[in-house]
């Protein structure tokens, strides 16, 4: 049967042994179901890629009237033009998954595969402790950018901070922090672009949020912070300090390493007569790290340990130095540069790199920057002539670290990285 639906033709349909439709005469494919219970239902009715598809609108009554299920009905068959189907869609909204379930898919997908054991176990970390607590339960298609930045917000003002058992005797305090709250929104967008991804929603929400930069990520030590460095150095050293953790800050400083790259460097690492760092593995995979003059004169400075393979060895036997954020904290105090950390020398080497004229793509390689983003927060130092020059005299500074007589610097100086 087929007439313009309305509440009378509605109220009127009598129920049969089986369901009955009464069809729109202005909407294709419009109806309204009437089942033998006397339940009215209103339905589209659609063709989609070659099946005939039936997709249920809603109950008659509050809210749905003969005159909105109809709108509605028009709207569906707009997206059935554009080559969607409401069906299935609708099915999926039901099924969706919840931030949990999608954060369990993004572990176990192969990009994380790819990725190293301990970028994995910060990545679950940062999900487990404050991502799940905080997004787990909202499902995937439900969460906005409202959501990130409050999200944001709660970490970084420690709503996630707990006292997390881990064995028997090991415990894990998560403070959150705004340092957190941004490293961890990070991970957040690379799930949400998983989900864009596997079709689980059409945008990510986390792109819209404004992560203002880590304050410490661009720190670098002037020339005259380098030269106070120096000096810390040599007071430790003649204090007893432990010899090996003073070569690994000279070695930070002197390449550009990362603390774990110097700390767990094996004899059979350095190739003395190519000048390199051969690192078996490292955060973005294995790598050759160039070594100037200075470094190479220190480490053939170092006395070796029989038994112990690494050139920084710890006070355990066969093992690598541990310990060494102590050691910092004495010599960073002394030179009175208490808001430098280790990492900071790093970005020092890439300052003075920068401000020498270098160019970007080399001074990454040189730092094993896979992305060149990453190198570009240096690129505005070398555009002050007076900050070039001032690196030019941390890079002198730095030679005086290692511990070259000043008669010997210019031919320290020469060596050069291709």
């Amino acid at each position: 049967m087929q007439a313009r639906i309305t509440k009378r033709s509605v109220d009127g349909a009598k129920p049969g042994e089986r369901d009955q439709f009464l069809w729109d005469s202005d909407v294709r494919g419009f109806g309204v179901k009437v089942t033998p219970a006397g339940r009215r239902v209103f339905v589209l009715q659609y063709r989609q890629h070659g099946r005939v598809r039936r997709y249920t609108i809603g109950t008659y009554g509050s809210p749905w009237t003969p005159e909105q299920a109809r709108a509605e009905a028009v709207r569906l068959l707009g997206r059935v033009g554009d080559g969607r189907d409401p069906g299935t869609e609708k099915q999926a909204e039901k099924t969706a998954e919840t931030v949990a379930e999608l954060c369990d898919l993004y572990l176990s997908s192969d990009g994380c595969e790819k990725k190293k054991a301990s970028t994995l176990a910060t990545d679950r970390g940062r999900i487990e402790r404050h991502i799940i607590p905080l997004l787990g339960r909202k499902r995937v298609k439900d969460v906005t950018t409202g959501d990130v930045n409050r999200f944001m917000t709660d970490v970084a003002k420690g709503k996630t901070a707990a006292t997390i058992k881990t064995g028997p005797r090991g415990l894990a305090r998560v403070t959150g922090g705004e340092g957190t709250a941004r490293r961890t929104v990070g991970l957040l967008g690379g799930i949400f672009t998983y989900a864009v991804e596997k079709g689980m929603r059409p945008d990510n929400p986390v792109r819209a949020v404004k992560r203002s930069r880590d304050g410490e990520s661009d720190r670098s030590l002037s020339t005259e912070e380098l030269a106070r460095l120096g000096d810390a150095l040599k007071t430790a050293e003649s204090e007893d300090a432990n010899p090996y953790a003073i070569a690994a800050i000279r070695l930070l400083v002197l390449t550009g390493c990362r603390k774990s790259e110097i700390l767990t460097a094996r004899w059979t690492d350095v190739d003395f007569e190519a000048g390199q760092l051969r690192l078996a593995d490292s955060k973005t995979g294995p790598k050759k790290v160039p070594l100037g003059a200075p470094a190479l004169e220190l480490l053939a400075a170092l006395p070796r340990i029989a038994g112990n393979e690494y050139v920084l060895p710890g006070g355990k036997d066969g093992h690598h130095l541990v310990g060494l954020p102590k050691v910092w904290r004495r010599v960073r105090d002394s030179a009175g540069l208490n808001d430098v950390r280790l990492h900071d020398l790093r970005h020092s080497f890439a300052s003075v790199g920068a401000a020498a004229g270098m160019s970007l793509p080399l001074v990454g390689k040189l730092l094993g920057h896979r992305d060149p983003k990453t190198t570009a927060r240096y690129a505005h130092i070398g555009a002050d002539p007076a900050r070039a020059a001032a690196n030019r005299i941390a890079g002198e500074i730095a030679l005086s670290l290692a511990g070259v007589p000043f008669g010997h610097k210019k031919k320290s100086a020469s060596y050069r990285v291709d």
